[in-house]
């Protein structure tokens, strides 16, 4: 049973060393393409499947690789593709870069891009639609402020996380509580508790960092127009609108604006979406590859073997929570899907808790914490992914400036070991 599992997750530990191992050998992330890194343990994840003929096994993936959520996440792909390359050619990027310039000083530019993020991320409750919303303006302001547009990115998806994590309509927060049978203001409480000192420090550091951001020579004036497509976005983004919805609204609001304001001809606005769906092509690759593969890691078990592995020796409420993290962790890293990864493992979650008396609350914070926080540092995440699209980055390039997620797991990890919130350890 150990070697099958084993055998189950090695797909997982073959990109692993495919892609990290060879590029750090090479000292450049470049050198290998993350599509060629999932091509190559998604051929060994179908060759190592046993049991079944190889056409099964290749529908198998094909199942994983086109599910609904995968296929939500491709269209949210296309769509903010689309959008941010039509704002872009429309001067619409230009113009909200220009307006945040000019209403924060240049020490305020890092630590004013963290506030907003988890604000817009904890009012609209998705990460996916702050990073898709916000990056393009991170990625204008760091270059003309001369930052790392790596640093600025990493401080989107840092923020993003925060909401992610603690907004009352977020679905991880939702499916948190349901499986483990509490209410939503209840995790609220014991979650900010455990993420807002995290939060503080950070935003402490981004105040400090911006010390050394050099203020542009010369800000032209905003073109008022022209902001409001990035406007209109955040505003029904806070408001609860769908977020495919949002980026729609805001693709018409890009084509009408700059039709009326000659920025580009139809012919002009077509060819700047079609660029931008083209430029998500990588994205699109690596987010349907990656459900295959970790769709037949499921299938044979691989999962259910660590989980099991996992929960062998818990003994105490501390060995329980630890357990319950790891859970969510790892299935968090195979899915790369937070909203999965709580799903999957939360009646198991439930059941270790009740077991070992954990606080169903503190279970509840655990499961959601600990999911944001791998999401927030795997490369092959949908946020990472989206967000090194939008900033013509590769993901690896991001990892190191992700100092929320870093420090939130920290907080987490605090909490388990140090007991607290008391009232609920």
């Amino acid at each position: 049973m150990k070697s099958k599992g084993l055998i189950a997750l090695s797909p997982l530990m073959v990109f692993i060393a495919f892609y990290l191992v060879t590029s750090m050998i090479a000292g450049d992330f470049y050198k290998i393409p993350i599509t060629v890194a999932f091509m190559v343990s998604s051929i060994y994840a179908i060759i190592i499947s046993s049991g079944k003929p190889l056409m099964s096994r290749i529908n198998t993936y094909s199942r994983g690789a086109a599910t609904e959520q995968m296929m939500l996440m491709i269209w949210i792909f296309v769509l903010a593709g689309a959008f941010a390359h039509s704002a872009k050619a429309m001067g619409s990027i230009d113009a909200t870069v220009n307006l945040t310039l000019s209403l924060l000083p240049p020490q305020m530019i890092l630590a004013g891009m963290f506030l907003a993020a988890c604000f817009i991320s904890i009012s609209i409750g998705t990460s996916v639609g702050t990073i898709a919303a916000l990056t393009p303006i991170a990625a204008g302001v760091a270059a003309e402020t001369g930052t790392d547009i790596a640093l600025m990115t990493a401080i989107i998806v840092g923020g993003s996380f925060f909401g992610d994590n603690l907004s009352f309509i977020s679905d991880t927060t939702i499916m948190a509580t349901q499986t483990q049978g509490c209410r939503l203001s209840d995790k609220f409480r014991v979650n900010a508790f455990i993420v807002s000192p995290a939060a503080f420090v950070i935003l402490v550091v981004y105040l400090l960092m911006g010390t050394e951001v050099n203020a542009p020579q010369l800000i032209p004036d905003v073109e008022w127009v022209k902001v409001i497509p990035y406007l209109t976005v955040l505003v029904t983004a806070i408001f609860g609108m769908n977020v495919m919805a949002v980026l729609t609204l805001g693709i018409l609001l890009t084509g009408c604006i700059g039709l009326f304001t000659g920025s580009f001809d139809i012919y002009g606005w077509f060819g700047a979406m079609g660029e931008g769906i083209l430029s998500m092509g990588e994205l699109i690759i690596v987010t349907m590859m990656a459900g295959g593969m970790l769709e037949l890691i499921r299938q044979q078990g691989g999962i259910d073997y660590i989980i099991k592995l996992l929960t062998r020796r818990v003994s105490g409420k501390r060995g329980a929570e630890f357990s319950i993290a790891a859970l969510v962790s790892f299935v968090d890293v195979c899915t790369a899907n937070n909203t999965v990864a709580i799903l999957t493992v939360g009646g198991i979650a439930k059941q270790i808790g009740d077991r070992y008396g954990v606080d169903n609350k503190k279970c509840a914070s655990i499961l959601d914490t600990f999911s944001c926080t791998v999401q927030g540092l795997i490369p092959y995440g949908a946020q990472m992914l989206i967000a090194a699209g939008l900033a013509s980055l590769n993901p690896i390039s991001i990892l190191p400036y992700l100092y929320y997620p870093f420090a939130l797991g920290i907080a987490a990890l605090l909490s388990i070991l140090l007991r607290y919130p008391k009232r609920y350890s």
